[in-house]
């Protein structure tokens, strides 16, 4: 997903609340107005006010003075819309005029409204049903007059929507912000709180490693929803670690059988008359015997504690060094030993060690271009091998750690010999490294911690 965007689950949720929120509030508010209005809880929306102002712009006063209605394409339309229609019309001296069939109740009223700018005049919900009218003082053609008219007829589009955007913004819209609020808020918290369990399953998950088959993402604190995935994630671990025995099985049962073969095979091949290729058959046996020490060592590291005795490093170096110096020689190669010190005592596994300085020198007779020289050296702390070969470049100088890597395809080795070095290093609190030799080439080189002897940690002081 790395060149995807994530989204965050936290305002995934936030915006889908937020438009849920939305859509069932208005869906709320508008049942409830719309059952209200349909039981005559909230006063009906009429167009009273329009009927009003055609009939202002109807008046007139004749030749007279007197308050006449002019017959106006408006006031047709309004009549032909409401064919109930009455109103009254009356001024500050009485005079008025009317039209239409008006209500007894209706009749003077609006005598007794002269001090009232305005009103709208019913009756109580649980009255039956009766007419209804509007008043209004409007300034005219004919003056200050008041005029009472009937209800009826139809709203005009724009004042329904007036009507219902002044409820969405005075009603709704408030409230739907402080829930908006409220969400932004609340969500991340909750989601956060919610998902502590996954983030400390996700920092479990990342301790699981090779060297540490068998670990299993627990299912204390994960989210029900979230178990499906970590149940399917514990059983591909159960499928690779699966995996992995049977490959490591096969690997050192091959190891164990190739072992007797190879040591007839050998036998056989040192008993025949020298010649030009005989030399060659006993380094590639002798290769042959190393991969399959190699498979087993990777084995045993990895499956048992290095036992602890009492070594010396000079020992160690001198010991393998004699061995192996044969075999270089007659690949070709001057081989020297070197050492400013006596002895380096220290504890840990003889065998580990010189089976990880053996791989050493196998690896700067197989890569060291079969000329120049060897140099084996040992300090009180260290161990190295330097040859005059093509060398390693830096970027490879990480990487050939790894089991099974070659630099090139045309390596005879097998890419175990530098990983078996470093884990034996590493057992031993030590460190491994590759730098470029002083003639070319390349030097590799072991490094220990400090490490008394059991015999000298015996003689330490309380």
């Amino acid at each position: 997903m790395s060149a995807a965007r994530r989204t965050s689950l936290r305002w995934v949720l936030v915006s889908r609340l937020v438009s849920l929120q939305a859509l069932m509030l208005s869906g709320l508010v508008m049942a409830m107005v719309t059952g209200l209005w349909a039981g005559g809880y909230l006063i009906s929306l009429e167009p009273e006010d329009e009927t009003i102002d055609v009939i202002k712009n109807a008046l007139a006063r004749d030749q007279a003075d007197a308050i006449v209605v002019r017959d106006t394409a408006a006031l047709g339309q309004q009549r032909a819309a409401m064919p109930e229609l009455w109103f009254v019309v009356r001024d500050r001296s009485g005079a008025r005029i009317s039209q239409g069939n008006i209500p007894p109740e209706f009749a003077r009223m609006g005598d007794a409204l002269d001090d009232i700018g305005q009103a709208r005049l019913g009756w109580n919900i649980d009255d039956p049903p009766r007419p209804t009218a509007r008043m209004r003082w409007v300034d005219s053609a004919a003056g200050r007059v008041q005029i009472l008219a009937g209800a009826g007829g139809t709203v005009p589009w724009y004042r329904l929507a007036a009507a219902i955007l002044t409820l969405f913004v005075g009603v709704v819209l408030p409230i739907l912000a402080v829930m908006t609020l409220t969400t932004l808020v609340a969500t991340p918290i909750v989601v956060r709180r919610a998902l502590l369990g996954v983030s400390d399953t996700a920092a479990q998950t990342e301790r699981i490693d090779t060297d540490k088959r068998g670990a299993r993402i627990p299912l204390d604190r994960v989210p029900q929803e979230i178990v499906p995935l970590v149940v399917a994630i514990n059983d591909a671990l159960r499928r690779l670690d699966d995996g992995y025995e049977r490959r490591q099985r096969f690997l050192v049962d091959a190891a164990h059988e190739l072992r007797t073969p190879i040591a007839i095979l050998q036998i056989r091949i040192e008993s025949i008359e020298p010649g030009p290729y005989k030399g060659r058959l006993l380094e590639d046996v002798r290769r042959l015997a190393i991969l399959a020490e190699q498979l087993l060592d990777s084995e045993r590291l990895k499956h048992s504690a290095l036992p602890q005795s009492d070594i010396d490093l000079v020992e160690v170096t001198e010991h393998v060094t004699s061995d192996l110096a044969p075999l270089a020689i007659a690949a070709g190669y001057e081989i020297a030993y070197e050492s400013n010190v006596k002895q380096a005592p220290m504890s840990g596994d003889r065998g580990a060690l010189e089976r990880a300085l053996a791989n050493l020198i196998h690896n700067a007779i197989e890569h060291g271009g079969r000329r120049g020289k060897i140099v084996v050296s040992v300090t009180s702390s260290s161990i190295s091998v330097t040859d005059q070969g093509p060398g390693i470049i830096p970027d490879d100088r990480e990487r050939v750690f790894e089991p099974f890597y070659r630099i090139n395809g045309g390596s005879r080795g097998a890419g175990l010999g530098l990983n078996l070095v470093r884990e034996i290093v590493q057992l031993h609190d030590g460190t491994i490294d590759i730098q470029e030799g002083a003639n070319g080439g390349t030097r590799v080189t072991m490094t220990f911690r400090k490490r008394h002897s059991i015999r000298q940690s015996e003689m330490q002081p309380w």
